[in-house]
């Protein structure tokens, strides 16, 4: 008989909600997910895009990097069993309450269970009575994670009573303050005192010995032991920060938001523009491959007829272009992920890719009316059919990973390991459709010069500022102002089409496009792992664009929250919002499914007037 799973997900939440090191709430245990390894070979298929296969196999520096599907289940109970396998965590366990001694109750009305570890259950039970999960452990920045020693947090290191423990509960938020920690012997330890706020509060001893979790110093959880459960139970690793000393557990509730963040890798297939000339130039090298300037190039195609008749059509910026390209060290240099997308996009024909049932990119470029009142906007592409890759390729914890402009891997980001050894990484592809909305690059640049929008670029920088100060492992630089006018926008619009598409808000998706020296747009699209995605709600939606736009440039002049919302300032420490403008959940922010920032970076003020900062909006009052 074939053994019958204890849950299923589906594939794409694989990648998104619960991979290896995310925990998962089973009916009478939680678990967390097992590393690649433990994962069944049956089941998995194959998925074929060769430009994130590069990108990742150089980045990650793993030869030969393969991408893979979950492994699925076939429904044929004769078929091996397929699936992946996930270890119980954590292991300390809560048991049901007591009822308190009637003729002793206690004073503060504390409600009392206790709390064992998962070696005094017998058969799954304590003391013959169900028991939950605890839903307190400890974690660092790396991702690593452990079961907190309760006897250790309430007890110094010279002590070794191993008696009951207790966790006392008051009141009905389950608030910190209101939980403590008890033993038998009768010392106690609130909840509220675990709680890591800073290193300045954790008061840690940068003497303690790296991955030293015995002594603990100061720190409220004491140091990190490197534990990765999920690669196994037994599986740890050194567990230091940049300076080298001890890293600093936190407390991390087991089913909160920021307990782990995927950190994927996507991109839509798109037939190459490049790929042609490549070809043109890989078969004239002989005559090119001298040539060290655009000048050079110049002077050959005029005085020899065969560069001519080899190079055809091609402009010499193009093909000087190509050429360096070919030159770059390794090969021909990979473009960006969306830079490449962003480059066909613009590209000036009326249909992009192949026309086909099973094709995966084809899109039509729509012609815009005469009296199309949205000067910036220069360009609108239906795309009828569209295919998106998206590959797992490791995960945080506390901090979401920030992607780039260009889409390419999260900055500043320490991600933790999805394997011990990594070859494949998991992948899905999906496919639906969208609507590319491209704007004047000339406008937008002139528009950031503007003493408005230089003045709001300047408040949105120190917010920037601040929470690089709030998150010192970040390294690089955060999008500019023309992204975050894009994405603000982009968000105001997914409001506004969702009404009218047939595509609820979750279901359509955004990638925003501002790369100086190629342009600047907005691809909205939908994306699954079924047909759901390819309805045609979205290309319909794209020919009465124009009242879409209207639409959303009315919805982002006044929140219900103005003026507070509109006058949010992003360096204010008490609200701690350092990467929002004028955005809150009742104009702006949507679904983080939706978002590709997660729902950061963001203010209406860039696009429409508000009641706030004056003359930063990009579209003027009409």
């Amino acid at each position: 008989m074939t053994k019958r799973p204890h849950g299923s997900i589906r594939r794409s939440q694989v990648l998104t909600s619960y991979g290896p090191g995310a925990m998962v709430d089973l009916p009478t245990r939680s678990v967390i997910i097992g590393g690649l390894e433990s994962w069944s070979e049956g089941g998995r298929e194959p998925v074929f895009e060769d430009r994130l296969a590069r990108r990742l196999e150089k980045e990650l520096e793993v030869p030969g990097l393969k991408l893979f599907t979950p492994p699925g289940d076939s429904g044929d109970p004769t078929q091996p069993f397929t699936g992946i396998t996930a270890w119980i965590f954590p292991e300390w366990f809560v048991g049901p309450y007591v009822e308190p001694d009637k003729l002793n109750p206690r004073k503060d009305g504390a409600r009392s269970r206790p709390l064992v570890h998962r070696e005094r259950l017998l058969d799954g039970r304590y003391q013959n009575k169900e028991v939950v999960p605890i839903r307190f452990v400890r974690a660092c920045i790396n991702g690593h994670i452990d079961d907190i020693d309760w006897h250790d947090f309430l007890h110094d290191a010279s002590d070794t009573c191993r008696r009951q423990l207790w966790i006392d509960e008051r009141g009905t938020t389950g608030d910190l303050t209101n939980v403590t920690i008890r033993c038998d012997c009768g010392k106690s330890r609130s909840m509220a005192t675990a709680e890591f706020r800073s290193m300045k509060d954790a008061e840690v001893d940068s003497s303690a010995p790296a991955g030293d979790g015995a002594g603990k110093g100061k720190a409220p959880l004491g140091y990190c032991r490197g534990r990765r459960p999920w690669l196994g139970p037994r599986s740890s690793e050194r567990c230091v920060n940049e300076r080298g000393e001890a890293e600093v557990n936190r407390l991390l509730i087991r089913s909160a938001s920021n307990a782990w963040f995927s950190e994927t890798v996507s991109v839509i297939s798109i037939p190459d523009v490049d790929a042609e000339l490549m070809k043109v130039i890989e078969g004239a090298w002989a005559m090119l491959a001298e040539i060290d300037s655009i000048e050079e190039l110049r002077f050959a195609r005029k005085k020899f007829a065969p560069v001519r008749g080899a190079l055809g059509e091609w402009t010499d910026e193009r093909v000087w272009e190509g050429i360096c390209r070919k030159r770059a060290p390794g090969g021909v240099e990979e473009k960006g992920f969306k830079r490449a997308e962003l480059e066909m996009l613009l590209d000036s024909k009326d249909e992009l890719g192949t026309d086909k049932p099973d094709g995966d990119f084809f899109a039509r470029r729509l012609p815009l009316s005469a009296g199309f009142p949205y000067a910036g906007i220069e360009r609108v592409v239906l795309v009828h059919r569209l295919r998106e890759v998206m590959a797992l390729i490791g995960f945080t914890r506390f901090e979401a990973p920030v992607p780039d402009e260009d889409g390419e891997l999260g900055l500043g980001v320490r991600r933790a390991a999805i394997a011990k050894d990594l070859s494949w990484v998991p992948a899905i592809e999906n496919r639906g459709e969208g609507i590319f909305i491209a704007f004047n690059k000339k406008m937008i640049e002139d528009w950031a010069k503007r003493p408005g929008p230089s003045a709001r670029w300047k408040a949105l920088r120190d917010g920037q500022e601040r929470w690089k100060q709030k998150h010192p492992k970040f390294r690089g630089d955060l999008p500019g102002l023309a992204y975050h006018f894009l994405h603000s926008l982009s968000h105001l619009l997914i409001t506004s089409v969702a009404l009218d598409c047939g595509y609820a808000s979750t279901s359509i998706r955004e990638r925003i496009y501002a790369i100086p020296d190629v342009g600047y747009g907005i691809l909205l699209y939908t994306g699954t792992t079924d047909a759901e995605g390819t309805l045609g709600g979205l290309v319909q939606v794209g020919r009465r664009i124009e009242t879409h736009i209207a639409m959303a440039l009315e919805r982002g002049r006044l929140c219900s929250h103005d003026p507070v919302c509109a006058h949010h300032e992003p360096k204010n420490p008490h609200e701690e919002r350092y990467l929002h403008g004028a955005a809150c959940h009742a104009c702006v922010l949507i679904s983080e499914t939706s978002c590709e920032q997660r729902n950061e970076l963001l203010d209406r003020a860039l696009v429409v007037p508000t009641v706030g900062p004056e003359n930063a909006a990009f579209f003027e009052d009409p």
